[in-house]
C-alpha cells in the first residue's frame, strides 16, 4: 500500500496505520502506533510532523522502544555498558561480544524536549549543582537519579581529555554520586611535526603515529575491562567482525545521506534523517535491527528518487546544518519555512566514515576515535564542512548553538568565518533550547529570512578556493 510522500501529524499517522494494518503491514515485535509513545509521556511527539512511509514508522518505533530493549537485554542475562562521550567507538567493541549491549546515557539530553520538561530532569540536575550554565546533557544526571528512563548500566565508560568540558564535569558529578566510571583519554588531535610519521584518519584528517598508539593503548584497557565484564575473550577476529558490521551500517547511511541530500526533490524529511544518523552511534541497542531499519529507509528513498517523488518544491533552499538540535521540532520548522537539509555535521561525523579494515582492529578504532571532529580544532571541523558543502551543493549554513555548551562559545564564529572565506553563501548562527515554543515566532522569522536570502541570490555555489 503506497502513497505519495508527505509529512503528517501523529493523529493522521494513527489513521494511516490502521489502513496499513488492514492491507497486511508486517511489523517487528516493537511495532505499533507511534501515538502510544505520547501516551507514555512523550508529549513533543504530538507537535511533530512525520514522514508517512512504513520505513519511517519502523524508524520511530525503533527509536522510542530502546528502553524496552535495554530492560529485555538485562532480563535475558546480558550486561549493559553505558558508553559516554566518545560517540561511536566503544560500542563497536562492546557489540563484538554476544552478551554485551552498549548505549549512550548522553542521549538523555533529548528527554527534556521529548517530554516537554515534564520529567523534571533539569530540575534534578539543578539540585545536584549542575545548573543551566551547562548544556542540556545535564539531564543525564536526572535520568540516573530517577532510574526512570534507562536501567543503570553494569559498567560506565567515559572518554575525557579533548572532549566537551561540560560533559566531563557532568560525568565527574555522576561519579561523585556513586556511579563508578572507567575513564579513558583522547588527546587533542594535532598536525604531525616534521619528522613524525603521519597517519591518515577516516574523514580526511591526519595525526602523528604516537597519538594513534596512545589511543590504541587506552582502548586496550577498555578491551580488558569488557572481557572481564563479559566473561569472554575479545580476539582480533571477533573485533574485526564487529567492525565489518559497523561498516555495513555506515555504508547504508552514507548512501542514504547522499541520495537524500542530492536528489532534485527531497525524498526524506530532515527529522527522520537526523534520527537515522543517530543510529550509527550505538545502534539504538540492537545492531542487527539497525541494519534492517536503515535498509528499509534506503529502499524507500531509492524508490522515491526513481519515481521523482519528494517533499517541498524543487527550489527549496539547500541548507547545511551544524550541530544537532535540542528541540526536534525545529527540523520541521525549517521545512515549513522553505528550506531542506542538504548536508549535516551533527558532532559525530566520524561515525559516518568507514572504519579501516586493512589495519589491526584496535588501531583501526584508535584512528576512528581520533577522527572525531570534537577532538580537533574548529578549523579542521570547518574544513570538513566546506568539503561537504561542495559535495551536496549547500546554499547556506545554519549553526545551531546548544545552550550552555562550552564548545559552542566560539566554534560557530570560526566555522562561519571559514565558510564565508571559501563560499559566497549566508551563515546563520542561532541558539536552540530544548523547547522552542516561546521563541518560535522569532526563530521562524530568522529561518524564513535565510531562505528568502538564498532564493534571491544566484543558485550556483562558488568555491573561492578553486577560483584562487
Amino acid at each position: 500500500m503506497t502513497e505519495m510522500p508527505k509529512q503528517i501529524t501523529l493523529g493522521q499517522w494513527d489513521s494511516r496505520y490502521g489502513r496499513l494494518k488492514a492491507a497486511g503491514l508486517s511489523e517487528p515485535d516493537y511495532g505499533g502506533r507511534i501515538s502510544r509513545h505520547a501516551e507514555d509521556g512523550d508529549q513533543r511527539l504530538l507537535k511533530l510532523r512525520y514522514d508517512n512511509s512504513p520505513a519511517a514508522l519502523r524508524l520511530w518505533n525503533f527509536l522510542l522502544t530502546e528502553e524496552d530493549r535495554l530492560r529485555q537485554a538485562r532480563n535475558s542475562g546480558k550486561k549493559l555498558v553505558g558508553t559516554m562521550k566518545d560517540l561511536g567507538t566503544v560500542p563497536v567493541m562492546a557489540y563484538s561480544f554476544d552478551n554485551l549491549v552498549a548505549f549512550y546515557p548522553d542521549g538523555a539530553w533529548w528527554i527534556p524536549c521529548v517530554m516537554e520538561l515534564s520529567a523534571g530532569l533539569l530540575d534534578i540536575a539543578d539540585s545536584l549543582g549542575i545548573d543551566e550554565s551547562f548544556c542540556p546533557v545535564r539531564a543525564m544526571l536526572g535520568a540516573f537519579a530517577t532510574e526512570a528512563h534507562f536501567p543503570v548500566p553494569d559498567m560506565l565508560i567515559c572518554s575525557v581529555g579533548a572532549t566537551c568540558d561540560d560533559f566531563s564535569a557532568i560525568a565527574q558529578r555522576l561519579s561523585d554520586l556513586g556511579h563508578p566510571i572507567l575513564w579513558w583519554e583522547i588527546p587533542h588531535r594535532r598536525t604531525p611535526d616534521t619528522g613524525e610519521v603521519t597517519i591518515e584518519l577516516p574523514g580526511g584528517f591526519t595525526s602523528p603515529d604516537c597519538q594513534v598508539e596512545f589511543v590504541k593503548s587506552e582502548l586496550e584497557r577498555i578491551r580488558i575491562a569488557l572481557v572481564e565484564l563479559a566473561g569472554q575473550e575479545l580476539t582480533d577476529e571477533k573485533l574485526s567482525a564487529g567492525i565489518k558490521k559497523a561498516n555495513k551500517i555506515r555504508a547504508y547511511l552514507s548512501e542514504l545521506r547522499h541520495l537524500t541530500f542530492t536528489a532534485e526533490l527531497s525524498p526524506m524529511p530532515a527529522l527522520e534523517m537526523l534520527i537515522a544518523e543517530m543510529l550509527a552511534i550505538h545502534f539504538c541497542s540492537d545492531r542487527d535491527e539497525t541494519i534492517e531499519v536503515l535498509k528499509d529507509l534506503l529502499e524507500q528513498v531509492k524508490s522515491r528518487v526513481k519515481a521523482g517523488h519528494g517533499f517541498l518544491d524543487a527550489d527549496a533552499a539547500k541548507i547545511f546544518w551544524v550541530n544537532p538540535v535540542a528541540d526536534l521540532q525545529v527540523m520541521n520548522l525549517l521545512e515549513e519555512c522553505g528550506g531542506r537539509i542538504c548536508g549535516t555535521e551533527y558532532l559525530f561525523a566520524h561515525t559516518l566514515d568507514a572504519i579501516p579494515e586493512d589495519v589491526p582492529p584496535l588501531e583501526a578504532l584508535a584512528r576512528t576515535a581520533l577522527a572525531d571532529p570534537m577532538v580537533g580544532s574548529s578549523i579542521d571541523r570547518a574544513q570538513r564542512i566546506c568539503n561537504d558543502i561542495i559535495r551536496y551543493g549547500s546554499e547556506a549554513v545554519i549553526v545551531s548553538r546548544i545552550p550552555g555548551a562550552s564548545h559552542c562559545a566560539t566554534e560557530g564564529q570560526v566555522i562561519g568565518r571559514i565558510v564565508r572565506e571559501n563560499f559566497d553563501i549566508p551563515v546563520l548562527e542561532v541558539e536552540i533550547p530544548p523547547v522552542t515554543d516561546s521563541m518560535r515566532p522569532s526563530l521562524q522569522t530568522r529561518l524564513q529570512a535565510l531562505v528568502e536570502t538564498v532564493k534571491a541570490r544566484p543558485r550556483t555555489i562558488t568555491d573561492k578556493r578553486r577560483n584562487e
